[in-house]
């Protein structure tokens, strides 16, 4: 969604859009009391209340505040797609709550990523609003500089859970000077508070001798205030004035809307949401069209004749369109768990019940279920050559469409139950596990064991092959009688164990529905109840960048706005020049462009057009070249949870010697704190060595003492000679006076001040006066130089700067420095990685072990699935490997192999796309870096699936051979060992391809739905290989799955000479599998070479994919956050 949108929701569900119904009331009320409001007001209550402009003026005026009406019309983002920057997140994050009515709010650590300007503006609008209309206003805030600080009017200052003091801001100096402890001049106020609580830095803030001092803990200084006159007042009782307005101020209900307003509103936004999710709905409906137009015409009606074995042929066209059915739903998963964490979020702040939330976003997938039922009859059905009547065509149709929408109602179950992708893929191949087998055509009623006839009759699957069935062999044209008095659609009815009279098909509807009404019922209870879950020698070169401009196309919805040009510029003639040794600070607003900045000089664009010229150590920068010197800390700390970082001299370089074999973890869930992981993306970067490094908002989310730690590291790289660059918000003036020299930056991406900082910050910037003593000089340079000043003082401050004497001390550096050093070389490598490619495979190998070994969940479940469908497949077809009577009894069989092998190659190829998925985030960033080349990660990766694979097989294996009953042969058994774990391993890295092709988990789960649809039709379980059309029959040879069948059962069965039944005559089983499946013994060596030569070519066709493919977009970075917007 928008930022408008999301604006626009949030004040709707906060009761927001019932003004119009308040303002009646409101005008009443005073025409009744006589009471003329003032005249502003009253327009301005007039303007907020109109129901029928598109666009609130109350949303706009939090916008405006929030100064979030530069990217109103920009998408939020994630990840992968670069929306709002981490700041304007932030932003949006406190205006969602300020846009309602609420008269109190708790704000945590609001700032995290804004500019000081930006942060003051914001908090004044905050002290208006408390001291206006009394609000009630509680605020954390990290590294507040004094202006913003001196907004407050008390203060809680907190540590080890207790309260230190609790009173007025302007007497917590002279509470601590009581016991003391004296700020020195110059010195934060804020930061003097935080550092008299850490061990380390108390003593020098006591004002007596040293002999006398000892540390005070928090507990000491809590009791201490307690004692305190300030804090013995917090214990008196105090008496509140009530409210003249009585029980009419009050609220009484829980939510601000009607249930009926609260359905519409989620229902607005659910429609949002799918228009938003179009691509992957109409992918999803385009690939069903296409698996059904290649279903038509492997069944094509030419082909098909009315005769017992050509009803088999039907039944498995029946079986397969029901399970194409159920597959196409599965996206559903990734989708829905997606949206948990915005869900749970205004859960929390009462914005909708869950109720509300789970019925809209079912029922609004109704259309979906129909129109995906629709395509798919309509290509198939006279295709197939069904019984060509209109009824039996909207009775199948209506079967279609119900089993459709109770599949994907559980699969959304299942995803706001187990919250997580890789659990929730788990339990969903459980549950169409049990749907396969107890549907009734893998293994006919008949076949079950009696006591497991109660799984025939709660599976789904089971109804829509009742439903289906008798509605096509119930057709007068199947009404034949054979030799043995009963017609053909009886018998192939009876075969299956469905022969069931008409009236079935209604109970069978009947059935369906209560399945949806109960996953229905399920899904809002699941969201009710269930809850969110030594120096290192290094090459000095300095960096510089000259009349350096970057464009990108404008956006289709500005074009629409009336934006005149088709080109956006974010970076608007830039220069600059970065030395060895000198810590530069970049500054400047939100949306300035420092981000965009650091991207292109780093080469991290993946679209637009860059212009002006980039040079390193005085020769035109090569990106191949560059990245080998270059380290980039980006302010998200993307990193794989489950490693350690060790290496000795960075860990001492950056302070993490201490905690090194400490686990990553995940953020705020469990290991590093935010402090720790902002160090280790600093050490990621320096253990490759560095001569550049580019740091974007190194402190983002810190407390000032962690801010200071960070930075101390920084400083610690910077003195080994290395060019050292950071963006960088609301800096206290320790940490700002740390910086060499300044970059910085207003709206449009221009530059109005490039230079060295100075003694105390004396430099100062062109067209404003000196630094105030005892004021943040971030801060005062940040308001001065605000676009509200420049329009206060008719000025533009980067025209000011171009005219200036320290841009052209700035431009003689630059052409100073462009030119290289005498004797020296153009950067150059004999190769493009640090590391061989066997060091480097040997590298990512023991990243991915550790990865593996610490991912119990994905690797556990995995192995759980295969001992447990090995378990019920061993019950389920007990002893039947050698029951071999008539055709059936094989197919039986051959339906044991098929659910093995495609059960467990499914659940692996779907459970590893989420987990690949995270990792491949952490792969751009580290090839990006030059860590390493795509092809020693794939093949890692490829590799590190191998002893996992080969414990499900083996555990497989042992479970099911006995129990089934196969031939207890050395020949027979390692034949279904091998060919079991080629077929697994070609599954996995099908998935690995897939997460390689697409650009997130949505997509790839959609192919890989796909992947399974071809794998079941070319298998040859529904079709055997001489049925299937010659133009097809090259389809049959490239799936992996036909080659695992024709292994397993010819292995088994291919010299078993025993006579059967099979379709009214009597062969031997070894010429059945020949003349209906094309199976033959003397061929097993050359399915031998296809089953191996699979997982070769995947992980080829995967190691290119990655090399090729990078769906990490970096064009928009942050936002479209450029001046002319405004316009």
């Amino acid at each position: 969604m928008t930022v408008r949108e999301t604006l626009d929701f949030s004040s709707r569900c906060q009761g927001v859009g019932r003004r119009p119904k308040i303002l009646k009331e409101v005008s009443a009320r005073e025409s009744a009391a006589g009471i003329i409001p003032d005249a502003d007001i009253d327009i301005y209550m007039k303007a907020i209340a109109v129901e029928a402009s598109k666009r609130s003026l109350q949303t706009d005026y939090i916008l405006k505040i929030m100064g979030l009406e530069i990217c109103a019309d920009t998408m939020v983002g994630d990840a992968m797609i670069r929306g709002l920057s981490g700041g304007q997140k932030k932003r949006l994050t406190t205006a969602e709550m300020i846009v309602g009515p609420a008269r109190a709010y708790f704000m945590d650590e609001i700032s995290n990523g804004l500019d000081s300007s930006t942060t003051f503006q914001i908090i004044s609008c905050f002290q208006q609003l408390t001291n206006i209309s009394e609000y009630t206003m509680v605020i954390s805030l990290l590294q507040p500089t004094p202006e913003v600080f001196d907004l407050f009017d008390d203060l809680i200052l907190m540590a080890e859970g207790k309260i230190i003091y609790h009173g007025p801001r302007n007497e917590a100096l002279n509470f601590f000077e009581e016991f003391g402890f004296i700020c020195p001049e110059r010195k934060e106020v804020a930061d003097f508070l935080q550092e008299i609580l850490s061990c380390k830095d108390q003593q020098q803030y006591w004002s007596g001798p040293n002999e006398s001092y000892r540390y005070i803990s928090p507990h000491e200084l809590s009791s201490m205030f307690k004692e305190n006159h300030r804090g013995r007042k917090l214990e008196e009782p105090i008496v509140s004035p009530k409210s003249e307005l009585g029980k009419e101020a009050l609220a009484f209900n829980k939510y601000s809307l009607q249930k009926l307003e609260m359905f519409k509103a989620c229902g607005a936004r659910e429609a949002l949401l799918m228009k938003r999710s179009m691509f992957v709905y109409v992918f999803k409906t385009g690939q069903l069209a296409i698996i059904a137009l290649v279903t038509m015409s492997v069944f094509l009606r030419t082909r098909m004749t009315t005769d017992f074995t050509h009803a088999t042929y039907y039944m498995g066209a029946l079986f397969f369109s029901i399970l194409m059915i159920m597959l196409n739903g599965t996206p559903e998963i990734s989708m829905q768990i997606r949206r948990l964490p915005s869900f749970y979020k205004q859960k929390s702040y009462y914005f909708y019940s869950s109720w509300a939330y789970a019925i809209p976003a079912s029922v609004l997938k109704v259309p979906v279920s129909i129109l995906d039922s629709l395509v798919w009859i309509c290509i198939t059905y006279y295709g197939i050559g069904y019984t060509a009547s209109a009824s039996r065509f909207f009775c199948q149709f209506l079967m279609l469409c119900f089993v459709h929408q109770s599949v994907t109602s559980l699969y959304r179950f299942i995803a706001s139950y187990f919250q997580t992708p890789t659990a929730s893929f788990f339990y969903l191949f459980l549950a169409l596990t049990f749907f396969l087998m107890f549907g009734g055509f893998t293994l006919p009623k008949p076949s079950m064991p009696r006591w497991l006839n109660w799984g025939f009759w709660i599976s789904p699957m089971t109804y829509a092959e009742i439903g289906t069935v008798i509605n096509e062999f119930h057709a007068p044209r199947w009404q034949k009688e054979t030799i043995e008095n009963i017609t053909i659609g009886n018998r192939i009815l009876i075969n299956h164990g469905l022969y069931y009279s008409w009236h079935f098909y209604w109970i069978s509807i009947g059935a369906l529905f209560g399945s949806i009404i109960l996953f229905y019922i399920t899904f809002g209870l699941a969201l009710d109840y269930i809850t969110s879950k030594m120096t290192i020698p290094v090459m000095e070169l300095p960096i510089t960048f000259h009349k350096l401009n970057y464009y990108i196309d404008t956006p289709l919805e500005m074009l629409k706005q009336g934006y005149p040009t088709k080109r956006l510029q974010l970076l608007n003639n830039i220069t600059g020049a970065l030395r060895p040794g000198v810590l530069s600070a970049l500054m400047g607003v939100s949306g300035a462009g420092k981000t965009t900045l650091l991207d292109v000089l780093a080469g991290r664009k993946t679209g637009g057009y860059i212009e002006g010229d980039i040079r390193i150590g005085g020769y035109p920068k090569v990106q191949e070249t560059f990245v080998r010197i270059l380290g980039y800390c980006e302010q998200a700390d993307i990193h794989s949870p489950q490693l350690t970082e060790f290496v000795a001299e960075v860990l001492e370089t950056v302070e993490l010697d201490q905690i090194k074999d400490v686990l990553v973890g995940t953020p705020q869930k469990n290991g590093l704190s935010m402090e720790q992981r902002k160090r280790l993306t600093i050490a990621v970067e320096l253990v490759s060595n560095p001569s550049v490094i580019l740091m974007d908002e190194p402190t983002t989310g810190l407390d000032t003492r962690s801010a200071a730690i960070v930075i101390r590291a920084v400083k610690n790289i910077c003195k080994t000679g290395r060019t050292v660059v950071c963006t960088i918000h609301q800096p206290s003036t320790e940490i700002f006076e740390a910086f060499d020299e300044l970059i910085l930056m207003k709206n449009g991406g221009k530059v109005i001040y490039s230079g060295p900082i100075g003694e105390r910050s004396s430099k100062k910037i062109s067209g404003v006066s000196k630094v105030k003593s005892n004021c943040n000089p971030a801060a005062w340079m940040m308001d001065v130089t605000s676009t509200s000043m420049e329009v206060q003082h008719n000025m533009d401050f980067a025209i000011l700067y171009d005219e200036s004497s320290q841009h052209r001390d700035t431009e003689e550096l630059v052409e100073k420095l462009s030119i290289p050093i005498p004797n020296s070389e153009i950067l150059s490598f004999s190769h493009r990685f640090p590391r061989n490619g066997w060091i480097q495979l040997k590298a990512c190998l023991w990243k991915q072990n550790i990865t593996y070994w610490r991912s119990p969940e994905y690797n556990l479940r995995r192995i759980m699935l295969t001992v447990i469908s090995a378990l019920v497949y061993g019950v389920l077809f007990w002893k039947r490997a050698k029951i071999l009577n008539d055709e059936q009894d094989l197919f039986n069989v051959l339906g044991a192999m098929y659910l093995g092998s495609t059960t467990i190659g499914s659940y692996n190829h779907q459970s590893i796309i989420p987990f690949s998925t995270t990792e491949r985030i952490v792969m751009y960033r580290e090839k990006f870096a030059g860590m390493y080349s795509s092809w020693s990660y794939s093949f890692a990766q490829a590799a590190i699936e191998i002893p996992y694979v080969f414990i499900q097989v083996v555990l497989y294996t042992l479970i099911i051979y006995p129990s089934i009953g196969y031939y207890w042969t050395p020949h027979k058994f390692i034949w279904f060992f091998y060919t079991t774990f080629c077929s697994s391993l070609s599954y996995i890295y099908v998935g690995l391809l897939l997460v390689s092709l697409t650009p997130n988990v949505q997509v790839a789960t959609i192919l890989a739905s796909f992947f399974n649809t071809m794998q079941t039709l070319f298998s040859g379980f529904i079709l055997p290989a001489p049925q299937i059309p010659k133009w097809w029959v090259w389809l049959y040879y490239l799936t992996p799955t036909s080659w695992t069948l024709n292994a397993l059962l010819t292995s088994q069965y291919g010299n078993i000479e025993k006579e059967v039944r099979a379709f009214g005559e009597t062969k031997s089983v070894s010429i059945f599998l020949n003349d209906y499946f094309g199976f033959h013994k003397d061929k097993l060596s050359l399915v031998a070479a296809v089953l191996i030569t699979f997982p070769f070519v995947l992980i080829i066709l995967f190691s290119l994919s990655i090399e090729k493919f990078n769906f990490q977009k970096r064009l928009l970075n942050a936002s479209i956050e450029n001046e002319h917007l405004i316009d």
